[in-house]
């Protein structure tokens, strides 16, 4: 049972920090890296992925009231799950990256948005917001490397620098890198900007005359 020292130490806030931090790691190591292989796309989806998924089991734990853990406990399992299969290193193909990254972007993406949507109708407005934007997010994702032909490969040449090769994985994995980076930028700035306190539920008359 969770304690309400252990609630108060871990809310909503530190969730979206949380995630950013990571989602902020994986943006760095994407974009600072000449290498846009799959096995390097699938190496940080995958620190990205178990990271994200121990996030959500912690919240599904500390923050969410029993009853209503089933949308972090379905994040945490999909993003665990795809980041164990990303850590395998002989599966680190390019058909693995587009399959396996594209899936866990609309499972997440319907999970998440539907979960903030379900929220939002039930007048819990704290982090329904963050959940609709990210579920959308993840979901264009999952869109765009979808329509990013996999065999795609354009030779082209940069004066005094060589000649280069354009493929379909260097635009998914700069693809990933651009997502994490908004996720990071946008969870971010939600979880260090001030709010209201959630409204205190109503004690019915019985309990509070016990």
């Amino acid at each position: 049972m969770t304690t309400p020292s252990a609630a108060r130490s871990f809310d909503a806030r530190h969730l979206q920090l949380a995630r950013a931090l990571f989602a902020a790691l994986a943006a760095v190591m994407v974009t600072f890296s000449s290498d846009h292989s799959a096995p390097l796309g699938l190496g940080v989806f995958s620190g990205f992925a178990l990271a994200t998924g121990l996030v959500f089991a912690l919240a599904a734990w500390l923050i969410a009231p029993r009853g209503e853990r089933t949308i972090p406990v379905l994040l945490a399992s999909v993003s665990l799950l795809a980041g164990l299969l990303a850590s395998v290193a002989s599966w680190r193909t390019t058909g693995m990256f587009f399959g396996l990254v594209i899936s866990w972007a609309i499972l997440t993406g319907l999970i998440e948005l539907i979960g903030a949507l379900r929220d939002r109708r039930a007048g819990r407005t704290a982090g329904s917001r963050d959940g609709v934007l990210i579920g959308i997010l993840s979901l264009v994702l999952g869109a765009v490397l979808l329509l990013t032909p996999a065999q795609y490969a354009l030779n082209y040449d940069i004066t005094g620098a060589g000649s280069f090769t354009l493929t379909g994985i260097t635009i998914a994995v700069g693809l990933f890198g651009g997502y994490a980076a908004v996720v990071a930028v946008f969870l971010a700035i939600a979880g260090f900007s001030p709010r209201r306190p959630e409204p205190v539920p109503a004690v019915p008359s019985e309990e509070a005359a016990s």
